[in-house]
């Protein structure tokens, strides 16, 4: 599932190849405004919160994208088709002036909303490192009101930090030393949420740093535990555990650790994850 990284790096991409871009055709596909034609506007710009893409145009819309498990963006070259199979999976269709389309595939959400109302669709979620107005304080705040919620399922609320996902939350776990089910209130919170910060930053912005935790990027070695179940340990060799995340989980979310590197706090009950 994309996280915050890698919708903020999309929006850089889509940002340097079309804002400033007239639609001379184009339609959503999908969702309240369905049918809508966008041929007219100008895209003025983009904007990011956590998982969440903003499209802005100049009549004061925006339309509000999210790639949940399988949606993506692609540009088609002026002259160059999508083929068939894939044509019918837009949800939105954007013809530039100079002949190239964007096509935004299988998104499960699609909302047009007015740009001053944006806060509708996305006032709910927590601050995100990757915007300008991150409040670390407030994100250690919003954690630090439910201190006995398992650290996977605290940190993947993105009413609490927006932006991380699977990958993040099982590598942040790990970097922090502790039991992926332990209590969010077992770590150090601002240490925790200054982490994240960083390593979301440098995964979006450097170049070959893409969700490359442990800083090597050979294959096979750029995660410490994420997808690496019953592998040894990089730092200690023990193998590497693996279960399931959230019983029944419709995206299928997986939690790994390393049983020796992030031992349960004592007195602590796993229990059933949330």
């Amino acid at each position: 599932m994309p996280e915050g990284d890698s919708v903020y790096r999309l929006r850089q991409r889509l940002d340097a190849a079309t804002t400033g871009a007239r639609v001379a055709d184009g339609e959503v596909r999908s969702g309240n405004a369905a049918g809508l034609s966008l041929a007219g506007r100008t895209i003025v710009g983009y904007d990011t919160h956590g998982k969440h893409l903003l499209t802005r145009f100049d009549e004061g819309d925006t339309l509000h994208t999210h790639l949940r498990m399988q949606g993506s963006w692609t540009i088609t070259r002026a002259g160059r088709s999508l083929p068939t199979a894939v044509r019918e999976k837009a949800r939105v269709r954007l013809r530039l002036d100079d002949g190239r389309e964007v096509w935004g595939l299988d998104l499960p959400v699609v909302e047009l909303v007015p740009t001053a109302r944006e806060r509708d669709v996305v006032g709910y979620l927590g601050p995100d490192p990757l915007r300008a107005d991150w409040d670390a304080a407030e994100a250690v705040r919003r954690l630090t009101e439910r201190p006995d919620r398992p650290f996977v399922a605290a940190l993947l609320d993105q009413r609490r930090v927006a932006g991380l996902g699977n990958l993040w939350v099982n590598e942040l776990a790990f970097l922090r030393g502790i039991h992926p089910f332990a209590p969010i209130g077992a770590t150090d919170l601002d240490a925790l949420v200054t982490l994240a910060a960083r390593c979301l930053r440098v995964s979006a912005t450097v170049p070959g740093m893409y969700q490359v935790t442990t800083g090597d990027r050979r294959r096979g070695a750029s995660h410490w535990v994420v997808g690496r179940a019953g592998r040894p340990c990089l730092r200690c060799g023990t193998r590497v555990r693996v279960r399931d995340e959230v019983a029944n989980d419709p995206e299928q979310r997986r939690t790994w650790w390393c049983p020796r590197c992030q031992p349960m706090p004592a007195n602590v009950d796993v229990g059933t994850p949330e």
